[in-house]
């Protein structure tokens, strides 16, 4: 008997309903192949399913399988222990459907986040990295790029994907990133990860998790001021949702951070704003995240000073534990530039703070000279300065922006020699000095350093009020 054609339909469609009533077993994008674990932890692997199915894990590293029974919310967590680092190795994820996940590095893991010094790559003409080109490919170092994406809400997934290191994804990549990764791979050789999470022009308010600007008067306030741009997000909380958010399940050795360009519009609070920050990415990760940032560099931004403000108040951000500052006014070359060109040595430093303070290595030289203390001398400040292994150098004939004021508060050119770690500084016309003040401006570079080659961070003796 012929059938009706309409018959053949409607059995067809179901047919493809009933298929799909059982669902597969599904990853968020950063657990693929090519993933670098961080090594030495239990690592968290996690998706979704059908409710109450049962996923078996197997890890070549150990030849373990593990496995775990979905919720009745269709989701699946579980907890696998790395070894130290190593690979490649796969991991088989086995539900109603099977995912193969090869080429996974154990290893250390980093988030590189910030706006766009953190984000600049080959492609915005960066020689430093186009020399890497034809022999950047390797295995050990795997990138992951975060795509811009904003949420009202906290995401559990975005769209991106691990790739190991070659000349094609090198292009798009961070360059402070790669330079950061580069060099902690060399020094403690074994497999890098690095999470990009950057958007160029954003202020550190859409980093942080709304609740704590809106519940905090003094952010909220400032986040009010806050100018809204065709480029990028300025609302509290957008991007640490939609990239921030999706990561911190992931376990990782600790994030980096290039940022403050875009919160000059209002620095006095952003030191506050940083801290709340990391201690909402630390509460996220569930542990004490080593955090180590860029000081923002000299840059033309106008008459008021608000670089100097925002400087100030970065390195204020040194009192929480296992933070530390890149100083990086000496290797900024063009002041009307924003986008210093110079990644390579931004990288290093930052990889060096990592490689001393997270890592422990012996004989690096990562912490530069910072202002500690002053004593007034009839004429003359006497200036000590922590983070001095031998001594301090003034590079060039005469010192360059220190100057030094008496209780009028008004500033003049200063004059200074070196003790070891102290900085004796005078004026002759100031002749009962009460403040001193180094590279407290937007744009000046000083010629102060440490024997080591590392610059005095920009400070100030005095709390005057600073004209916004």
């Amino acid at each position: 008997m012929r059938k009706d054609p309409r018959y053949l339909l409607l059995a067809a469609i179901f047919l493809l309903s009933s298929l799909n009533s059982t669902a597969t077993v599904r990853l968020p994008s950063i657990i693929s192949s090519n993933m670098v674990l961080q090594q030495g932890s239990t690592a968290k692997l996690w998706g979704w399913c059908d409710a109450h199915e049962k996923i078996y894990v197997f890890t070549s590293w150990n030849n373990r399988t593990d496995s775990v029974t979905g919720t009745r919310d269709a989701n699946w967590q579980i907890g696998v222990p790395t070894p130290a680092a190593g690979g490649p190795y796969t991991i088989t994820i086995k539900g109603s459907n099977t995912i193969l996940l090869e080429n996974v590095m154990i290893g250390e893991v980093w988030v590189c986040s910030g706006q766009s010094n953190m984000e600049m790559c080959e492609t915005w003409g960066l020689p430093d990295v186009r020399a890497e080109l034809p022999e950047c490919n390797t295995n050990n170092i795997h990138f992951f790029h975060v795509p811009r994406t904003t949420s009202i809400y906290p995401q559990e997934d975005c769209h991106a994907q691990w790739t190991p290191c070659d000349s094609v994804a090198l292009k798009s990549f961070s360059a402070v990133a790669y330079f950061f990764g580069k060099e902690l791979n060399r020094k403690l050789n074994v497999p890098i990860g690095l999470i990009e999470s950057s958007w160029g022009g954003t202020p550190a308010e859409v980093w942080t998790p709304a609740a704590l600007i809106e519940g905090d008067t003094i952010l909220k306030r400032a986040a009010a001021t806050l100018h809204p741009s065709t480029g990028w997000p300025y609302l509290p909380g957008y991007c640490y949702n939609g990239m921030i958010a999706p990561l911190t399940n992931y376990p990782v050795a600790g994030a980096i951070w290039y940022q403050g360009e875009g919160n000059t519009s209002g620095p006095a609070t952003y030191g506050r704003l940083l801290q709340t920050m990391i201690g909402a990415w630390r509460q996220a990760w569930n542990k004490e995240l080593p955090f180590y940032y860029v000081q923002i560099a000299p840059y033309t931004y106008g008459a008021k000073n608000v670089a100097g403000v925002l400087r100030e108040q970065q390195a204020s951000c040194m009192s929480m534990d296992k933070t530390g500052m890149v100083v990086v006014s000496d290797i900024t070359g063009d002041t009307t530039n924003i986008h210093p060109k110079n990644k390579h040595d931004v990288g290093l430093r930052l990889a060096n703070w990592a490689l001393g303070d997270t890592y422990h290595l012996s004989g690096i030289n990562y912490k530069g000279p910072q202002y500690k203390s002053m004593d007034v001398k009839a004429d003359k400040v006497v200036l000590t300065l922590d983070n001095v292994p031998t001594a301090l150098e003034i590079k060039g004939r005469d010192v360059r922006e220190l100057s030094i004021a008496g209780d009028n508060r008004v500033f003049y050119p200063a004059q200074a020699r070196v003790e070891g770690n102290k900085l004796i500084v005078s004026s002759a016309q100031v002749r009962h000095p009460m403040a001193v003040r180094y590279q407290f401006d937007n744009a000046g570079i000083g010629n102060i350093f440490s024997k080591e080659g590392l610059p005095v961070a920009p400070f100030r003796t005095d709390h005057w009020n600073v004209d916004l």
